[in-house]
């Protein structure tokens, strides 16, 4: 399982932030490679995402909500993974930590995926929280 992690502080509190956050399927207005996010009720969400040139859905299911302190998933379907929000305080307002875990069980596929996760996953997580604090 490969890990990506990320950090950026917001200039807000963590009751914001996490506001927010856990409104997954704004996460589609957050970033260019997430195309879509269906939610199917009970939190669980579809995600279609496109990366490195492939198209790739996931089914995700919020596994902890603690406001405002983090929001962790897991995949159910799709592409395996798993991860979380951690929030911060800190003088400045909010350091928030994207913590990702996955697994592609396709070794050609993975070897393309874990060249360019990291870079990617760090533009999706900074794309989000550009755009979270765009509207804090």
């Amino acid at each position: 399982m490969a890990t990506i992690e990320h950090s950026a502080t917001l200039p807000a509190t963590p009751e914001r932030v996490f506001e927010l956050l856990e409104r997954v399927e704004d996460f589609a207005d957050y970033s260019d490679l997430i195309e879509s996010i269906e939610s199917l009720g009970d939190k669980r969400y579809r995600w279609h995402v496109r990366a490195v040139g492939v198209d790739w859905a996931f089914d995700v299911v919020i596994t902890e909500s603690r406001a405002p302190e983090r929001l962790a998933w897991e995949s159910i379907d799709g592409v395996q993974n798993q991860g979380c929000y951690r929030l911060t305080p800190v003088p400045e307002g909010t350091l928030v930590t994207l913590t990702l875990d996955y697994v592609i069980k396709n070794r050609l596929v993975e070897r393309a995926v874990n060249k360019a996760a990291r870079p990617l996953v760090n533009k999706v997580s900074r794309q989000i929280l550009e755009r979270v604090e765009e509207r804090l």
